[in-house]
């Protein structure tokens, strides 16, 4: 797996150069079909590649298509760093995929990914039977498989097709406001404790990161000290994701109406709370939310943040002088107070209201300006 994860990433670098030098010299793009349809004499001039399953071959080109597409959307909208590809390193480069695992026509396993001798190894082609802890069955029809590399263990991660389960309506609706003292506040009066993780591992990691800095680069005691390291942001990471998982599965199961502040998240980690937002991990979070509503049947709404923390929601008057504080909120017309982040998402809410009239099919996520 390991000489898979080589070849993989040499082809990519390999692949990129060709493009460059395609558009450099003779102005011309090329196509992930038009790389893959070069992989047969690839394998005849570096016999080595035939050690790698076709599917993983061609998928490595349509990764670097999609990094292309991406780059050229990145222009489009403007952005200061559009992020061209680049060439990869052996840190910067942890998975290979199998782009098929079920045929259609058989209804039936392929050659790739199959479970075996009882469910304790699975069969990836050109590798062979690699014992797995298969620690729940799958659900569904598997449609593709990845082997990912996260820093010392192996991972099969599975993408499979299942029927969409939607949860019964509960006739409820709620706004959530996210921030760095409380995780997130609902407008019923609900509030998340924000775990801040990364915050609690901090002297650890400069412990070991300060190991890392004493060690001689290039050698092996320095690779372990950085690799000790990692683990440490792969466990808070994974913290992190089960904190994430849990809150979003709570609104999904009680509330059939979801909405949150569009935020920009990516601008708003330049400021003096860089490391407090990215501790708490918003984008994770709307992200993992939406794909569990879509999942369940509900509605999950981002509306414009503009003036929620301002803005009375029983009156709606808006002015800065209504939030006194970080938690009070006393309106200067109509005197209403309140919990100023309850009432932030109370605002959020009625926002999202103003479409739900409109009749939105399906799940998702719809965007709304106030």
């Amino acid at each position: 797996m390991f000489e898979t994860l080589r070849l993989t990433r040499t082809l990519y670098n390999a692949g990129l150069e060709q493009r460059r030098e395609a558009y450099r010299k003779a102005g011309k793009t090329l196509s992930a079909y038009d790389q893959q349809r070069e992989l047969t004499a690839l394998k005849e001039a570096c016999p080595e590649y035939g050690g790698v399953y076709s599917h993983v071959l061609q998928d490595v080109f349509d990764r670097l298509d999609r990094a292309y597409k991406s780059f050229f959307s990145r222009v489009k909208k403007g952005a200061k760093r559009a992020g061209f590809p680049r060439f990869k390193g052996r840190d910067r480069w942890d998975s290979f995929k199998f782009k098929q695992c079920w045929d259609n026509k058989k209804d039936d396993w392929t050659a790739c990914g199959k479970p075996i001798d009882e469910g304790r190894r699975i069969n990836v082609p050109k590798i062979g039977a690699v014992k797995i802890k298969l620690h729940r069955p799958l659900e569904g029809k598997p449609r593709s498989l990845q082997i990912v590399l996260d820093v010392d263990q192996w991972y099969a991660v599975y993408t499979c097709e299942v029927p969409r389960a939607a949860l019964p309506e509960t006739g409820s609706s709620v706004g959530v406001e996210v921030g760095t003292t409380w995780f997130a506040v609902t407008s019923d009066g609900g509030f998340a404790k924000n775990p801040r993780y990364l915050k609690f591992s901090l002297k650890k990691l400069r412990v070991q990161q300060r190991t890392v800095s004493r060690r001689k680069k290039g050698g092996n005691r320095r690779r372990k000290a950085i690799q000790i390291v990692a683990k440490t942001h792969r466990k808070i990471r994974r913290q992190r994701l089960d904190f994430h998982h849990i809150t979003a599965r709570r609104l999904v199961n009680k509330h059939d109406l979801i909405a949150h502040e569009d935020l920009n998240v990516s601008n708003m980690v330049r400021s003096n709370l860089a490391r407090s937002i990215s501790d708490a991990g918003w984008t994770s979070f709307f992200l993992i939310l939406s794909s569990k509503a879509a999942e369940a049947g509900r509605k999950v709404i981002a509306v414009d943040p503009m003036y929620t923390n301002q803005q009375c929601s029983k009156c709606g008057h808006t002015c800065r002088e209504n939030r006194i504080s970080q938690a009070r909120f006393v309106c200067v017309e109509c005197g209403w107070a309140e919990n100023a982040d309850v009432n932030a998402a109370k605002n959020i809410l009625q926002r999202a209201r103003i479409i739900w009239p409109s009749g939105l099919n399906g799940s998702g996520v719809s965007h709304v300006v106030a």
